[in-house]
């Protein structure tokens, strides 16, 4: 569905207004989405909110809009803090770890970004512990370089205010998260991952694991999958290998590009049932990322650009 295809019969203006109104928007829906999916790490909810926005963009004055882009980042902003802010209540009752859904970057690496910053899901993961105004104005200014005056603009605090915010958010991140490895070394530890987990391989697992690895399964509750953190280099191996049989089972992998970094698809009879990734740093994998839950794993498809992730095939049986 496009946007023109949702116009409303008694829009204001004529054909041309309208026209020129969809222009702008779909030039800037890819950085309004992703404002969006940084806000709330999900597809749907993202994708939602931008067409909120733009219900209210073809039905505001916009002759009183001098500048369209910074009117329509604010309201997906301000939006996405609202929004963020009712995440977290029901995030609290979520069954077992939550993790951000997958979106597919093969086709667009930074999200209509200037760079990649708050995409990957280590940066995620650190967001979920900030305040929405704190995690905006992280976004704002990491992800799409927004000046401090045009973010206090935004979220209507002070410039001083917005510099603090985000001083913050940047302690945090850099506290929090070890240097990651390059693309190549974290696909090339995805891929030995693999491997080493379906043959069930102890010692191989271990060996690729820094010693405080964290294994997360987000399952929502609607498939079977582990409800806490399994955490240590022996635990997480011995996790996985106590499951290799049965779960890698007829399991098919394909290879994608999910929020910038290599990514399995784990199917089974045709259909995709696990979205893998992990975490690396030069200690080695610090987490393993199981996404399983039905409703968050729709938006990532096979990529050919990385179809070669492996050593070999795009598909391994």
């Amino acid at each position: 569905m496009t946007v023109a295809d949702t116009v409303p019969a008694n829009v204001s203006g004529g054909p041309e207004d309208l026209e020129q109104a969809v222009v702008i928007f779909a030039g800037l829906r890819p950085r309004l989405f992703g404002i969006a999916y940084r806000m709330l790490g999900s597809v749907t909810e993202a994708e939602d909110l931008v067409q909120d926005v733009w219900l209210r963009w073809q039905t505001c004055d916009r002759s009183t809009v001098a500048n369209p882009a910074a009117f329509l980042a604010t309201a997906t902003t301000r939006l996405a803090i609202n929004v963020a802010q009712s995440a977290r209540v029901r995030r609290e009752t979520y069954i077992g770890p939550w993790l951000p859904e997958p979106v597919d970057t093969s086709a667009d690496p930074h999200l209509g970004a200037e760079r990649g910053e708050a995409l990957g899901f280590a940066v995620l993961l650190l967001l979920e512990r900030l305040s929405p105004n704190e995690r905006a104005a992280y976004v704002l200014r990491e992800a799409f370089d927004y000046p401090y005056r045009q973010i206090a603009d935004i979220i209507q605090l002070s410039e001083a205010a917005v510099r603090q915010l985000v001083s913050r958010a940047r302690k945090h991140v850099v506290a929090e998260r070890r240097a990651p490895v390059t693309g190549a070394e974290q696909r090339r530890l995805l891929t030995a991952f693999v491997a080493a987990a379906r043959s069930g391989d102890l010692a191989a697992l271990e060996e690729l694991f820094a010693a405080d690895v964290t294994s997360h399964s987000d399952g929502g509750g609607v498939v079977r999958a582990s409800r806490i953190p399994v955490v240590g280099a022996l635990r997480v191996a011995k996790y996985v290998r106590a499951f290799a049989d049965r779960f890698w089972a007829g399991v098919e992998v394909e290879w994608a590009s999910a929020n910038g970094q290599a990514s399995a698809l784990l199917c089974r009879d045709g259909e995709v049932f696990t979205v893998l990734t992990v975490n690396a740093s030069a200690q080695g994998i610090d987490q393993v990322l199981w996404m399983m839950n039905p409703a968050k794993i729709t938006a990532v498809s096979a990529s050919p650009s990385t179809a070669q992730i492996g050593p070999g095939h795009a598909r391994q049986a």
